[in-house]
């Protein structure tokens, strides 16, 4: 990594210091939060210390690009607010950024029929590498990133090679693919390429031979065969016929006499066009922020160029709608992904499931893609390599519901013009500072929001006139969505039941989690699901949510919490954060938490089970906390 200020290059020599600058180059005018930085710096190992390392590591950053500035003044290259830092500059001149738009331009150039412009963009595209990315870089970010841009980088490759290609221009670019194929033996669209300027270059036998070369090598390494467009070449060759090329090239055949076919490279059957997604759910309400975010991200020319696949993660606390969310917008935008949807639930937090392992969910995504039994591999890594070829240059929506973590995830996020949006209760930090995830953060509706829901699921005229009764059952839904389906359910299945009685059974917390349930249901029942965060929490943390639910505020201070648990400020801060990444608690200002709605009534019925005894003499047992209040020691 190099730069340059007012064409004068400037030397950072500490490597973890240039890694802060890359992340902030790489997502250049966003924020990124210091928890972001430390994954991506260190990963799992970070030290005590990372924190301050990344302060100390933006002033001096700050003091080598903009040694003019004050330390005190605002404003400049590197911006601080109050969740984190960026880096605020012109794309443009951010290598990277200019590489994706050059890009981006000469795909579409080619797509318009303008070969020549086209040709241009690729090599000012191309002639912007200097080497490999990130080659004097370590941590986690650098080395995802490395493999990323290599990736990034071999995809523009191929796409200038067809380019040459469709423009007659074999013989200039025989040489470097048949030098790519070397270095990236696996590759089918090098390969596809190579045989094809083969052939063009009147070396048919040779096209071939590297076929066969080719079936060979993918059946010893992958258990495969290649795939249909490698197999559909080939036989294209064998008979001199190219009236059906893909990868968008125009071709006209060389005069080749054609070859009799050999019945051992008959081409296999294409690819199936899946169509997963669940049925979108009824009265889907509101949400205008989150689907614009949504629609933003998942447009699929945030994919062109080679900028890999767009990755969004949708994070919010159990129920309050990720799921209805992800596949609304999915269904709505599925138009855009004409090679069809992938679904896979990874159940991370269903109650009658463990989670799914990565190997698992990749052998239910590929049987999607129409890879028998019988073919799967059954490493992981072969899975994943499968899976990675089959999507190349696909455009597919793939939707990942109810993800456990980034291990879980990576090894489903393939490459190139796909989308694959990430559903979880749990805060994806590591997709977003690793894998350049874009985080949208679902909270509970608004109250108007929640009084169209019921009032379109509780059925026409039922809420009529009744419009101060509903609103508070909405409240004592905490306008959460499953909560108020289920309150909407018993008021149609009960024509008797008025709003404001079904308000008064609800009115008591105590029992509030169990009438918030549907019998034989545990995915519609608040206690359930949220059990299964709860369960899933180390012993510690688990202790702290209790004692905390046992007593009741509103507003959780890092110290108070620290006096709660008998534990020092520092363990406190790491228990708070824990329980905020698991949407059990939620941010209310600096070393400030809540709880979320109806998961403080949880807490309370889970503090039954801390003992009273050997606590701190200022965590004083209290009965059943009233609604609300705050007590002297969390201030």
């Amino acid at each position: 990594m190099r730069i340059w200020r007012n064409g004068r290059e400037v030397v950072i020599a500490p490597s973890k210091q240039r890694a802060v600058l890359g992340l902030l180059g790489r997502r250049v005018n966003d924020e990124v939060r210091p928890d972001e930085i430390i994954d991506a710096v260190w990963g799992r190992n970070a030290p005590k210390s990372a924190a301050n390392c990344v302060h100390v590591y933006i002033a001096r950053l700050r003091k080598v690009l903009e040694p003019e500035r004050g330390r005190r003044e605002s404003g400049g290259l590197i911006v601080t607010s109050e969740n984190g830092y960026s880096l605020r500059m012109d794309p443009e001149n951010v290598d990277v950024e200019r590489f994706l738009r050059l890009h981006t331009r000469a795909r579409r150039l080619n797509a318009e029929g303008r070969p020549k412009a086209a040709l241009e963009a690729f090599e000012a595209a191309l002639g912007l590498w200097r080497g490999d990315a990130y080659v004097d870089l370590s941590g986690p970010f650098a080395e995802l990133e490395r493999t990323h841009l290599a990736e990034m980088r071999l995809t523009a490759v191929e796409d200038w090679a067809a380019a040459l290609l469709a423009a007659g221009r074999h013989t200039e670019v025989t040489g470097v693919l048949a030098e790519l194929v070397a270095k990236e033996p696996l590759r089918e669209r090098l390969r596809w390429l190579l045989m094809l300027a083969l052939y063009r270059g009147g070396r048919r036998a040779d096209a071939l031979t590297l076929y066969r070369e080719t079936w060979r090598l993918l059946g010893e390494e992958l258990g495969i065969e290649p795939g249909p467009d490698l197999q559909r070449l080939h036989e294209q060759i064998l008979t001199g016929s190219f009236d059906a090329i893909p990868y968008g090239l125009t071709e006209t055949a060389p005069a080749v006499a054609p070859a009799e076919p050999d019945p051992r490279d008959a081409p296999g059957p294409a690819m199936p066009r899946p169509a997963q997604l669940p049925p979108d759910v009824r009265g889907f309400v509101g949400r205008e922020r989150e689907r614009a975010l949504l629609r933003d991200a998942l447009t699929p020319r945030r994919n062109a160029g080679g900028a890999g696949a767009t990755l969004v993660v949708i994070d919010g606390a159990a129920g309050v709608g990720k799921t209805a969310l992800a596949v609304h917008v999915a269904h709505r935008l599925s138009g855009l992904y004409p090679d069809g949807q992938l679904f896979a639930d990874l159940c991370a937090f269903n109650p009658d499931r463990g989670p799914l392992s990565a190997s698992a969910a990749l052998a239910s995504l590929l049987s999607g893609l129409g890879v028998r039994e019988a073919s799967m591999p059954s490493r992981l890594e072969d899975r994943a390599a499968l899976y990675r070829r089959l999507l190349h240059d696909r455009r597919m929506l793939i939707v990942l519901d109810d993800a456990s973590g980034a291990e879980q995830v990576r090894p489903l996020i393939p490459d190139g013009p796909v989308c694959v949006l990430v559903t979880s209760r749990r805060r994806q930090a590591g997709l977003v500072a690793r894998d350049g995830a874009r985080r949208v953060r679902l909270a509970p509706l608004a109250p108007r929001e929640s009084l169209e829901l019921l009032t379109y699921l509780a059925g026409p005229g039922r809420l009529a006139s009744r419009t101060a009764d509903a609103r508070r059952l909405a409240e004592l839904c905490g306008h959460v969505p499953l909560a108020l389906r289920i309150v909407a359910e018993q008021l149609a299945a009960d024509p008797s039941m008025t709003p404001a009685g079904l308000a008064g059974r609800y009115a008591a917390r105590r029992g509030r989690l169990d009438r918030l349930t549907v019998a034989g249901d545990a995915t519609a029942s608040l206690r359930s699901i949220f059990a299964a965060s709860y369960c899933d929490l180390p012993p510690q943390a688990a202790r702290m949510f209790r004692l905390l639910g046992r007593y009741g505020a509103r507003l959780i201070t890092v110290s108070g919490a620290a006096v709660l648990a008998g534990v020092s400020r520092m363990t406190a801060e790491q228990l708070l954060e824990l329980l905020a990444a698991d949407h059990l608690l939620e941010p209310a200002g600096r070393n400030r938490y809540r709880f979320p709605a109806l998961i403080d009534v949880y807490a309370a019925y889970c503090a039954q089970e801390e003992p009273c005894t050997g606590r701190p003499r200022d965590a004083i047992a209290r009965p059943w906390p009233a609604e609300g209040g705050t007590l002297a020691v969390m201030g």
